[in-house]
């Protein structure tokens, strides 16, 4: 841990955390040839060539209409219609063209069997959540799966909102876990603490930018961390 982190927990005290909200994409699974596939296929529709599927990783994280609009410049009509197309070969497909992050399970059957309780907050429709941590055999770790809906839901704050009010969460007990911005931004916009992690698809600048209370480099270290904050 870093003076800076040390500094922080000794100005600031810290409730226990006994819930802790996971990001899907990025912090439980690695899902980028999926994600990215699809997006090569939308913008393909536009006559939007992209050969190199790692300029298309910043899609990974943010909601999709604001990605198409934000990166392509795309009209909110032109931005639905290629989260239309993106669906087309991602829900069939692209789901599972993904995995899930070595010692993922592990940490997480460490956690449960603490007596923490474990959610998902995802902008990934909740749908699509479910089939994923179904598939990885890890949605029995997790009390509550909550994620953005079709049309609907979508913000990363409104997500995480949801999901604490499903659990009746109280905030300075809750800690949320992601890789990106968003994770961090939502929240704190939900007056909760939070923890970037640097294996997924954001950097230290960005999650400290983003006002991050903990940055950490592995799953191991996270699993570190929240056993600490426990």
């Amino acid at each position: 841990m870093s003076t800076k982190e040390n500094k922080k927990i000794e100005c600031k005290q810290i409730e226990k955390k006994e819930i802790v909200l996971f990001d899907l994409d990025g912090t439980l699974t690695n899902p980028m040839i999926g994600i990215t596939k699809s997006v090569q296929y939308a913008l393909k529709k536009f006559g939007i060539e992209e050969p190199d599927l790692w300029n298309l990783t910043k899609f990974i994280g943010p909601p999709l209409m604001y990605s198409f609009e934000t990166f392509y410049g795309f009209s909110k009509e032109e931005a639905a219609k290629a989260v239309e197309y993106y669906r087309e070969y991602y829900s069939p497909t692209g789901i599972f063209e993904n995995k899930a992050y070595d010692g993922m399970k592990e940490l997480l059957e460490s956690l449960k069997s603490r007596g923490m309780i474990l959610a998902v907050a995802t902008s990934k429709p909740e749908e699509y959540a479910i089939r994923i941590l179904d598939h990885f055999e890890m949605s029995e770790y997790f009390t509550y799966i909550g994620g953005a809906l079709m049309n609907g839901r979508t913000d990363k704050a409104q997500v995480i909102s949801y999901v604490l009010e499903t659990l009746s969460a109280n905030l300075d007990k809750t800690i949320m876990v992601g890789d990106r911005e968003h994770d961090i931004l939502g929240a704190k916009k939900n007056h909760l603490d939070s923890i970037g992690v640097l294996y997924g698809y954001g950097n230290r600048q960005e999650l400290e930018k983003a006002g991050a209370d903990w940055i950490v480099a592995d799953v191991d270290e996270l699993r570190e961390q929240l056993i600490r904050l426990n």
